[in-house]
């Protein structure tokens, strides 16, 4: 008898959107499943900035314990929120084709303000840091919740705009009419990509679940997570990294940054590479950065969070 497939989410809209997506997908390949929903510690603790939660993980924790305790056989997550160390006995099954990777500010239809003074709202260090980087004059507040929480936070707020992921606000069809693209802004490692995680001993789930992998977006992904860890970010230092397949030359161009907290210090760079360096990238991006003032950085950025 074919098994059911018991996917664990977060019961946040946008996170059962994305179980949903992976449901319809292993339904098509002929699949029973069965969605459950929990939710974590990172959507309970919304009255304290993410960094000083200090735990990696916070919004796949409690998966990772439903998974382990045989409650549900996946979880589906935004893998920029999944650790870069999964938990022993874990698996990444399978990374799904990526969404739109940017970064968006929605604002409230006048962007007048972006060269006055201004105040922007963010629960990313990463986004904070980049945008007092580019505005240094702007006050940036912190802002917690799922997209739906925030949206309210930020209409209810006398905010002049919020940073979101576009993908997230896309999939929920919550992207109004007033935002603009941050190009400028690195995304985080994975942003706009879903992973599916296993148990390694399943091996009836992992191959079921391996048919939803797309290689282009595994690849990419690898290279940004690699980066993040080789510079030891959890979810907390300033750190961005996109890297894109260019499929006519058969070639990564990687972008990485590292800011200081306060967006006065950032080391950034930009490689490409032939297709065939893709599993050293991450690692070798990190360590030109580390060399040329990333290590100093990083000891900074841990100090300050440990206040």
């Amino acid at each position: 008898m074919a098994k059911t497939i018991r996917i664990g989410t977060r019961d946040s809209e946008l996170a059962l959107w994305q179980a949903k997506t992976v449901e319809k997908k292993l339904n098509d390949l002929g699949h029973k499943t069965e969605i459950i929903a929990v939710k974590s510690q990172g959507d309970i603790i919304l009255d304290k900035p993410l960094y000083e939660l200090g735990i990696t993980g916070i919004f796949t924790k409690t998966l990772d314990i439903a998974m382990i305790n045989g409650q549900v056989d996946i979880a589906v997550h935004s893998m920029k929120d999944v650790p870069t160390a999964l938990p022993q006995g874990i698996i990444q099954a399978a990374v799904l084709e990526r969404a739109n990777v940017l970064d968006i500010l929605v604002h409230k239809g006048n962007t007048g303000f972006l060269e006055k003074e201004a105040t922007i709202a963010t629960g990313s260090l990463r986004r904070q840091a980049q945008w007092w980087n580019k505005y240094p004059n702007h006050t940036v507040v912190d802002l917690r919740g799922n997209v739906n929480t925030r949206m309210h936070k930020l209409n209810d707020n006398n905010w002049n705009g919020a940073v979101f992921a576009a993908a997230g606000l896309e999939r929920i069809n919550l992207k109004p009419e007033n935002f603009i693209n941050l190009d400028w802004m690195i995304p985080a490692p994975a942003q706009g990509a879903m992973v599916v995680l296993a148990m390694g001993n399943d091996n009836y789930t992992i191959d079921a679940v391996a048919q939803l992998n797309d290689i282009e977006t595994e690849i990419c992904t690898y290279i940004e997570r690699q980066f993040l860890k080789t510079l030891e970010g959890g979810c907390t230092a300033p750190i961005g990294a996109l890297a894109k397949y260019n499929e006519n030359e058969d070639t990564i161009n990687f972008n990485g940054v590292l800011l200081s907290i306060d967006g006065k210090q950032k080391l950034e760079i930009e490689k490409t590479v032939d297709i065939s360096e893709w599993k050293k990238l991450g690692f070798n991006v990190a360590q030109e950065i580390l060399n040329n003032g990333g290590t100093e950085l990083m000891k900074e950025i841990k100090q300050q969070l440990k206040k």
